[in-house]
């Protein structure tokens, strides 16, 4: 077993030969992953505004539940189902926070910081199982309900940051998108120049890229009394599917994203 090896994937060596999981991380998964944030920004507020909200929460649970459940029953990644269920994990995860908010009327400032403390104790708890965070170690089953646990937190807090940001801080959503899109360009180059820790580094990135493509999308979306383009969230959400599915279906026959053993 190699250094890198025992850095990152952890102590079960075998599992490294199994079938992963999860995409390799290329700029298809980044341009995706924006993507799908800001289409769960936009379908769940337009979904919340065009049916009874907690109707919409109830449908887009047993969505993520379906999502989810296709890909824990799937042997290896498969792109349309593994990217099915980032799609409903952000809807859901944007309707799990602004439930706080609008529901509950926790601050989103409370809320961000709640999402944080969430995170953490999930980071906390699968590196104290597992000992490693790496993506590239998703070959197990309890793994990979570690690695959904995170994503799912990441969404929420994303979106609780996000609108942390647009509203109470006063910046608006474009203003947002472009801090958000600095601070992404953080980590990369901390890896590329400084030799910033690899998992760091991703998890970071990752959590950003929520409030990036939500803040973007909302931009798009709201009306123009709201500081927006007024496009609307529902013709928003239907480009960004649109997008979303042209990209997967090029991965789906490119192979492109599948990691190389």
């Amino acid at each position: 077993m190699t250094t890198e090896q025992l850095r990152y994937d952890g102590p079960v060596a075998p599992a490294r030969h199994a079938m992963s999981k999860v995409p390799e991380v290329t700029v298809y998964f980044w341009i995706i992953k924006v993507l799908t944030t800001g289409m769960g920004e936009t379908t769940s507020d337009y979904l919340a505004r065009t049916i009874d909200p907690v109707i919409a929460v109830g449908i887009a649970g047993l969505a993520l539940v379906a999502a989810l459940a296709l890909q824990f029953s799937a042997r290896r990644y498969v792109p349309w189902i593994y990217w099915l269920a980032i799609v409903m994990v952000s809807v859901f995860g944007t309707m799990a926070a602004d439930v706080l908010h609008v529901g509950l009327g926790v601050p989103y400032v409370a809320s961000t910081a709640f999402y944080v403390v969430v995170l953490a104790a999930v980071f906390v708890v699968w590196y104290a199982t597992e000992k490693t965070l790496s993506i590239h170690s998703i070959h197990t089953r309890r793994r990979e309900a570690f690695y959904w646990a995170t994503v799912m937190a990441t969404f929420a807090l994303g979106t609780a940051a996000g609108d942390m940001t647009a509203v109470t801080m006063h910046l608006g959503y474009f203003s947002s998108g472009v801090m958000f899109a600095v601070l992404i360009a953080i980590p990369a180059l901390a890896y590329w120049r400084f030799g910033l820790n690899e998992i760091f580094a991703f998890w970071f990135a990752y959590i950003v890229t929520r409030p990036l493509g939500a803040s973007f999308a909302d931009w798009m979306g709201v009306p123009h009394s709201r500081g927006g383009l007024g496009v609307g969230t529902g013709l928003v959400s239907l480009a960004l599917a649109v997008v979303i599915a042209a990209f997967v279906g090029y991965l789906a026959v490119s192979r492109k994203d599948v990691e190389r053993g």
